[in-house]
């Protein structure tokens, strides 16, 4: 295979009788089992989007009214509409359309962070009853179609249920990952200008116990939306309840029934915000609208992960990021799924946590991040072993590329050589999974996401703005076509939207990613542009270089940053975690030996001035890795970092001031 073929045959016509194949496999998502299915299928989805979108939706979805026009897109102002005049509600496709045939099926198993306490399994019949009732609490407390509501919980049931009561009644949820800190959440929670807020009175994370509601009351000091905090019991923990604001859930909930009309959204209704860090400074609330975002999830979803029936899927993000919104929520339910929520760590209370759920609940599908996978592969093999996974059919990953030791160790050790991984990219922008292995179908090969999905036009430009066509190219990645579940604008700063995403290239989304694309026409990504640094005047991408350093034995996590070079121009610094935290091998010999394998991998020009040997990385609560805040520690600018709050651990902000400041006093 490769895609020149898949390119040429692109522009051939559409016959009758290939219609007439796209209305057929229509019917159920595409059910793509070939190669050459999925070389039938994008072809007539390059030719035609909007067709092809249009069966899609027509075919797999209830609609209280349909749509006027398919698509209407306008580059040049970055406005896009999907289904424009179409009536609908999600959760009557995420759940009512299920009860006649699944009512007694497990919607949601929830899995709690102690082991010893019992697992939930929540029926479609039930999920149906407590979603209603906690719409019915949004609406007896003043909530209405349009107005926002952020949701600060976290990975409970009621998590699940608000974010779609939400969707019930027409309200825009805005989550947020109840990691952040409270000037995160009312930075946020201002922005959007949210009604409500739904929290908890705490939350557990392996061993800790965490005062959610003490964060929440900071927050509420700079909030002046908010008029009504739900508060679920979670921890039984001691707290605050202010008089005329708080309101205990299970007291409201004790007085509503269980029965609650669906609103009637039109398509581009704004369904969600969710907020991303973006490299840059300011949060950005990225809107999603009902009626794309509920095509393209559960189209994704479906084919991504090959779900059957009968099968138990699991993706152990956190609700509060795009992929739980997509593929815990969402995504599985639009496809009568059964999805299972996680409220714990990996860790907790041993390293076996994960395996051991997967056997619990034989587990088909298991979706998480490479950061998981390489801490996972830190520890001894045993903690697999001991379990019977073999109930596992597919594997993925999401968040950032992955290194081949780490795709390796996941193929191996996890999959048994049997399970297809995934490795998927998309981004919070994009509401779904754009480039991907179709499992059992595309051959898969380690770092690279391969090909896009039906429906999705990538390309890749160089810095003049020219597109690089062929093969064995690499350069900045953009999509020429609109998709049904793209963001729509920044929330409250459209212009932002249009700087940021239609601005680089004329006509395209901008990624903000490189990529590369190689001699069959696979896709790897290769880190953000801005993680391109051109040293000596060669354009060397972060990701090669760290998978590099990663292949030595001694370390176990990399990253890469540049920082001004006199005669270079820029330079590399190296921010390297070794597996064994007490290694007493000399860093000076080891230093050496990372850049000579920087050297046979990649050259000379890609070697290391600096190595800074760290225990930890400046990591968002996703497992992002913000190589703005080591680049401007490099540049001495590390008085101009910001805020540090939002980070998994803020405290390794300063071991690396104090790793890299004798580097800064040098001459």
């Amino acid at each position: 295979m490769n895609d020149e073929s898949l390119q040429n045959t692109s522009e051939q016509a559409i016959t009758p009788e290939k219609l007439n194949y796209l209305k057929e496999l229509t019917q159920h998502y595409y059910n793509i089992d070939s190669l050459a299915k999925y070389m039938d299928v994008y072809r007539i989805s390059k030719n035609d989007p909007e067709d092809f979108w249009n069966t899609i939706a027509e075919r797999n979805f209830e609609w209280r009214k349909k749509w006027d026009s398919v698509l209407k897109w306008n580059p040049k102002k970055a406005e896009v509409t999907w289904f424009e005049g179409a009536q609908l509600n999600i959760t009557e496709n995420a759940i009512d359309r299920h009860l006649e045939t699944r009512g007694n099926k497990t919607a949601i198993i929830w899995e709690p962070n102690d082991p010893e306490e019992k697992t939930l399994y929540i029926s479609y019949n039930e999920l149906s009853k407590r979603v209603n009732k906690m719409a019915n609490v949004l609406k007896k407390n003043g909530i209405k179609k349009g107005d926002r509501v952020c949701i600060y919980l976290p990975m409970i049931p009621e998590l699940a249920i608000a974010t779609l009561a939400c969707a019930r009644i027409g309200a825009v949820h805005s989550v947020v990952f109840a990691g952040f800190s409270a000037l995160a959440l009312s930075s946020r929670i201002n922005d959007s200008e949210c009604k409500m807020l739904i929290t908890a009175d705490g939350s557990y994370r392996g061993s800790k116990s965490i005062n959610l509601k003490g964060i929440v009351d900071e927050a509420m000091g700079d909030t002046p939306s908010i008029e009504c905090v739900l508060v679920v019991k979670q921890t039984s923990s001691d707290i605050e309840m202010v008089k005329d604001r708080d309101i205990w859930l299970h007291d409201e909930l004790n007085q509503v029934d269980d029965k609650c009309e669906a609103e009637v959204m039109d398509a581009e209704d704004t369904l969600f915000i969710l907020y991303t860090s973006g490299s840059t400074g300011t949060p950005k609330g990225m809107v999603h609208t009902t009626a794309g975002y509920m095509v393209y999830t559960a189209f994704s979803f479906k084919n991504v992960f090959q779900y059957q029936e009968n099968d138990v899927y699991w993706c152990t993000a956190d609700i509060g990021w795009i992929t739980g919104h997509s593929y815990i929520v969402y995504g599985p339910l639009l496809n009568g799924a059964t999805t299972l929520m996680f409220e714990g760590v990996p860790s907790y209370p041993d390293y076996g946590r994960f395996w051991e759920i997967v056997e619990k609940h034989k587990v088909n599908q298991f979706y998480t991040a490479p950061t998981a996978i390489r801490a996972l592969a830190k520890q001894d093999v045993e903690f697999v072993d001991k379990h019977d996974i073999s109930s596992l059919k597919v594997l993925g990953t999401v968040g950032e590329p992955i290194n081949e030791e780490a795709w390796n160790w996941y193929y191996e050790n996890i999959g048994k050589r049997k399970c297809p991984i995934v490795d998927t990219w998309w981004q919070t922008e994009t509401g779904g999974i754009m480039i991907s292995p179709i499992p059992f179908v595309t051959p898969t090969k380690p770092t690279f996401a391969t090909l896009p999905l039906p429906g999705i036009q990538p390309s890749l430009m160089d810095d003049k703005g020219e597109e690089l066509k062929g093969n064995s190219v690499s350069g900045k990645l953009c999509i020429k076509h609109p998709w049904p579940s793209m963001a729509r604008t920044v929330y409250g700063n459209h212009q932002r939207y249009i700087d940021t995403y239609f601005s680089a290239f004329e006509n395209l989304y901008f990624t903000g990613d490189g990529a590369l694309r190689d001699e069959v026409g696979y896709y790897r990504i290769t880190g953000r542009v801005d993680d391109v640094i051109i040293v000596s005047g060669h354009n060397l991408g972060t990701a090669p270089i760290e998978d590099a350093i990663n292949e030595h034995p001694a370390v176990a996590e990399s990253a890469i940053v540049g920082f001004a070079h006199k005669v270079k121009g820029n330079a590399l610094a190296g921010f390297v975690i070794l597996k064994n935290e007490g290694e007493s091998r000399d860093k000076q010999n080891l230093s050496k030996e990372i850049n000579q394998l920087i050297s046979s991998k990649i050259g000379p020009i890609a070697k290391l001035d600096r190595i800074h040997f760290v225990s930890g990385l400046p990591k968002t609560r996703s497992g992002k890795i913000m190589r703005r805040i080591m680049r401007k520690i490099s540049s001495n600018e590390g008085d101009q970092i910001g805020d540090i709050s939002t980070l998994l651990d803020p405290d390794i902000v300063e071991e690396i001031k104090e790793k890299v400041q004798p580097f800064l006093n040098e001459k």
